[in-house]
């Protein structure tokens, strides 16, 4: 009787484990074969070529996700170099390793990509102009995934909310516990997009690449269905708090000009999700399911 042979372990590098999609990423329900690698930042320098390098010696990887990036909008204004470092040099390296070791790279970008012009949905082969330092230096981080290791797939998503860190959602609930009222911007849209929707989603795809040398190449799209503004946003998320005894406050919408920032914003987030149901068979559910699951659990999470 021929013995039974243990599958061989797919180890999987996940840059930026400690954001909100990374630690959804290590919440994927992955086969057993996987194991995840998360390093932190000190860990692994991701803008340090030779310890990438020594990384990809030590353990053969069978795929990267680079969730890792500079994501602090206004300030990357004035932190250029910081910003281009993480969010374009950073990719060129892992884009190079991954090559060098025949693996694909699945990289996460943004609708900053694109100036916010028009009222359509933006497709993956529409032009872009980056308004910011920002979007430029995550256009400058697809570019060189997309010409240093031809296996990749670049994701960008849009308006990202979660349980976890800093976000618009989590900004809103504290705010409305100590404020009746709030002024939102009501002239930016786009589609709030679950963390946890976005991880299955590069899961998917992950798997499918090794799996399969001929899986689907280039730029996708992926936010939840429909779009709203961020008061829009912010008015689903009172409302369903307040179902769930939660925290609520009236929404006051206002123009982005009565709201300044050093960076500006797309005023047209939208993102076309045809390409990947296409490729991937990914349809994503609507945004108010996400927002609503996202509410439920922080209101368990604070329930005494």
């Amino acid at each position: 009787m021929a013995e039974d042979v243990a599958p061989e372990t797919w180890d999987i590098l996940i840059t930026g484990g400690a954001g909100q999609v990374g630690l959804e990423l290590a919440q994927v329900a992955w086969p057993d074969r996987v194991k995840l690698h998360r390093p932190t930042r000190d860990e692994l320098d991701l803008s340090d070529a030779g310890a990438v390098r020594a990384a990809f010696a030590a353990t053969p990887f069978k795929a990267v996700i680079n969730s890792g990036a500079y994501t602090a909008v206004d300030k990357a204004e004035s932190e250029v170099a910081e910003a281009f470092a993480a969010n374009a040099m950073g990719p060129a390296i892992l884009a190079e390793v991954t090559r060098a070791a025949g693996i694909p790279l699945i990289q996460i970008s943004t609708d900053y990509v694109f100036d916010g012009s028009g009222e359509q949905d933006y497709s993956e082969g529409d032009p872009v102009g980056p308004l910011g330092v920002y979007g430029a230096s995550k256009l400058a981080g697809e570019l060189a995934v997309r010409s240093g290791n031809p296996r990749s797939v670049v994701l960008r998503t849009a308006w990202v909310v979660s349980v976890h860190r800093n976000n618009f959602l989590k900004t809103m609930l504290r705010l409305a516990a100590d404020r009746p009222a709030l002024r939102v911007v009501d002239d930016q849209t786009g589609s709030p997009t679950s963390a946890r929707d976005i991880a299955r989603t590069l899961s998917a795809i992950t798997l499918r690449m090794i799996e399969d040398p001929e899986a689907p190449t280039g730029v996708y799209h992926f936010v939840n269905g429909g779009s709203t503004s961020w008061a829009g946003l912010a008015r689903e998320i009172f409302e369903r708090s307040a179902e769930a005894g939660g925290p609520s406050a009236t929404v006051e919408g206002i123009t982005t000009a009565e709201y300044p920032t050093p960076a500006r914003r797309p005023a047209n987030s939208r993102l076309s999700t045809f390409k990947i149901t296409r490729d991937y068979d990914i349809t994503p559910r609507p945004w108010r399911h996400a927002v609503a699951e996202i509410v439920a659990e922080l209101h368990q999470e604070t329930r005494p």
